[in-house]
């Protein structure tokens, strides 16, 4: 219904001579606001998360997003737990764990990803399968990972 309006009004402004240049313009954004949601559906990539009751959920994100961005979109980690996506803020309450057959497509950790699992880890042992969901990327090869959130531990809890 707004494409149908706003076409409407490109061909109204157009009949005006002194505002033809806007009539371009608007034209412009209009193909360009239909075009998103095509590029939006190629980029979908389907995961399941086990939650920290054992439930299997599908949850959806997008190629080049977070794993941490889908997780928190589906109502999986709390959004204000962790509020920056970048490593050094990060205080490893978005740690999921990986399924052993993903891990090997995902990049190797970082030292700083490694260093902040250690760092809040009680036994300041590193779990092979845990990664931080804010240093996830998601790309169409992770379609159909598995991962668990695991619970949150007494002292992450506020």
């Amino acid at each position: 219904m707004a494409m149908s309006t706003l076409q409407k009004l490109s061909s109204q402004i157009h009949r005006l001579p002194s505002l033809s240049p806007l009539s371009k313009s608007l034209t412009h954004r209009s193909s360009a606001t239909a075009s998103p949601s095509a590029k939006v559906a190629d980029r979908i990539v389907h995961l399941f998360a086990i939650d920290p009751d054992g439930q299997k959920r599908s949850i959806i994100g997008l190629a080049g997003q977070t794993l941490l961005k889908a997780l928190t979109n589906s109502g999986l980690i709390d959004p204000a737990s962790h509020r920056l996506e970048e490593i050094d803020a990060c205080s490893a309450e978005c740690e999921v764990n990986i399924a052993q057959e993903w891990l090997d497509r995902l990049p190797p950790r970082s030292y700083e990803e490694e260093y902040v699992l250690k760092r809040n880890s009680r036994a300041r042992v590193l779990n092979l399968h845990s990664r931080l969901g804010c240093q996830v990327v998601l790309t169409h090869d992770l379609e159909g990972m598995v991962v668990a959130v695991p619970e949150p531990r007494p002292w992450d809890t506020p």
